[in-house]
């Protein structure tokens, strides 16, 4: 900590200010670019773990490129992750085409996403592995600010506030896949 209590690296219960950007493959998948700075706090599993984990130790203004495996980030794609389920399970007005995203409701009415990869007559093919599964994730990030997190911040687990962005990441990863879906 630095002398007016403020913490001077990343380091476990830290709230940490970080401008990012992903590529995968050398093509720009993601960045904070439009959404500013990614807030989150440090240990707290609120981001992947292969970029977690390499943050510890920076101090505002360092820079870093972290690569991010497969198992550190997403995982490996599961062909088990992949159901197919009769059309007639499907709203008949819903459009149903390759590449759309779904909220499913199972029985307990916990909602997992997924993606149509295949529609035939008969069955809609679901994947629900996370879109980035089986990539390896190149990040390059700058650390902007850190800061001790309120108690509600540590009990909750997360960022509270304007710079909280949830789901970013997986927004702009499902957009980036329907786009190259198109291509």
């Amino acid at each position: 900590m630095s002398e007016k209590g403020k913490p001077d690296i990343v380091a476990n219960d830290v709230i940490v200010a970080m401008e990012y950007k992903l590529t995968i493959e050398g093509e720009e998948v993601d960045s904070s670019e439009e959404s500013g700075p990614l807030e989150f706090l440090q240990g707290g599993h609120n981001i992947i773990t292969g970029l977690e984990n390499q943050l510890y130790g920076m101090k505002i203004g360092d820079t870093r490129s972290i690569v991010v495996t497969p198992q550190d980030g997403y995982g490996e794609v599961d062909p088990q992750a992949l159901i197919d389920v009769p059309r007639a399970e499907f709203p008949a007005d819903l459009p149903l085409e390759v590449g759309i995203e779904l909220d499913i409701r199972d029985e307990d009415g916990e909602i997992f996403p997924a993606s149509v990869v295949e529609v035939n007559q008969n069955t809609v093919r679901l994947d629900f592995n996370h879109p980035l599964a089986g990539e390896t994730l190149q990040f390059d990030v700058r650390i902007l600010d850190l800061r001790a997190p309120s108690p509600e911040e540590l009990a909750h687990g997360h960022v509270h506030g304007e710079h909280h962005h949830d789901d970013d990441f997986d927004d702009e990863f499902i957009e980036y896949f329907e786009d190259e879906d198109e291509k």
